[in-house]
């Protein structure tokens, strides 16, 4: 005979403890499940091994981003040779003034791991079971199973695993994933596979690359407002500590629909109207109309009898837009 399922009046489920919403503040939850978004070549894994020496060594992350709930961390980085994952992290703790040998930073070194095979769930599993973590990241996803990313019966399977885990260990979880090259105005639409990736986050970071070579970070959380985006650079190199830094820091980075106005602009042959940009973008009147102002403040924008249009030999920012 079939046991019930455990139930509990709402009033006795014990309470979030103050400050215990945030893994690392404003960034990722804590014990949230996600993901970090981007085109290949866009600092994903750069962005992650940030995030798992932060959380790792309570330092913020990208020297500004909190640290609410320090505790070990797991990485699995398909991608990387072993000295090379060392010497990325040597490179955060050189810049942080850390220990290299005291960071609780753990790495799975098995060649390969499969999380649509059983016995590679119950290898992970007793791996959290010894290091209990706070975090844990597997980069990318695509390496993690063999099975239809744009099926959303093998990938619900997929996450379903992930999401026990989060909630047996109490920790939190960071899938490294691919955005497709297409634009989408809602960045987590654009992930590449089933949407049911997207419906299963609760936090995300998307990374996309501007034309200047610095990188927009947009954070996502199911739960929670989210900051202003922040432009990013890769610093270093010629024997300085490789790192990503927020790069222009009283100047917020353009919102995606001030960017989705300029690409429409870019690909017309002559000024579009209001009206035009409207339709085409499917936005609010009122909210086109406060970028519409912002741009032309700016000398960004052009506007004449005609419509809007971009000044003469102004460059545009984000040429992967244009398709």
């Amino acid at each position: 005979m079939n046991e019930p399922l455990p139930t509990l009046p709402v009033h006795a489920i014990d309470p979030q403890p103050d400050g215990a919403q945030w893994l690392v503040q404003d960034l990722w939850g804590a014990a949230a499940v996600g993901v970090i978004g981007g085109a290949p070549k866009s600092n994903k894994s750069t962005l992650a091994l940030d995030l798992a020496v932060s959380v790792a060594s309570a330092t913020p992350c990208l020297g500004r981003f909190e640290v609410h709930t320090p505790g070990p961390v797991l990485v699995y980085l398909a991608e990387d040779a072993l000295p090379r994952i060392r010497d990325r992290v040597a490179q955060l703790c050189q810049h942080r003034g850390l220990s290299l040998p005291d960071l609780p930073l753990h790495v799975v070194t098995a060649p390969t791991l499969r999380l649509d095979l059983e016995r590679d769930r119950r290898a992970l599993q007793q791996t959290l079971d010894t290091l209990r973590p706070t975090l844990l990241i597997l980069d990318p996803l695509v390496r993690i199973h063999a099975l239809d990313e744009n099926s959303a019966s093998d990938v619900s399977g997929l996450l379903g695993f992930l999401r026990e885990i989060n909630r047996r260990y109490q920790m939190a979880l960071v899938l490294v994933h691919h955005m497709a090259k297409r634009s989408r105005r809602d960045l987590g639409q654009a992930l590449r596979g089933s949407s049911d990736l997207h419906a299963w986050l609760d936090s995300a970071c998307y990374l996309v690359r501007l034309a200047d070579q610095s990188l927009r970070l947009t954070v996502e959380h199911r739960a929670a407002p989210a900051p202003d985006p922040v432009l990013l650079r890769l610093a270093g190199g010629d024997g300085e500590p490789l790192r990503l830094h927020i790069h222009n820091d009283d100047h917020p980075a353009p919102s995606p629909l001030t960017e989705e106005v300029r690409t429409q602009l870019l690909r017309a042959a002559g000024p579009l109207s209001r009206t035009t940009l409207r339709q085409r973008l499917r936005v609010n009147n009122a909210r086109l109309g406060e970028v519409l102002y912002s741009l032309e403040q700016r000398g960004l924008l052009v506007r004449s009898p005609e419509g809007w249009s971009l000044p003469a030999g102004h460059p545009f920012v984000q040429p992967d837009l244009i398709r």
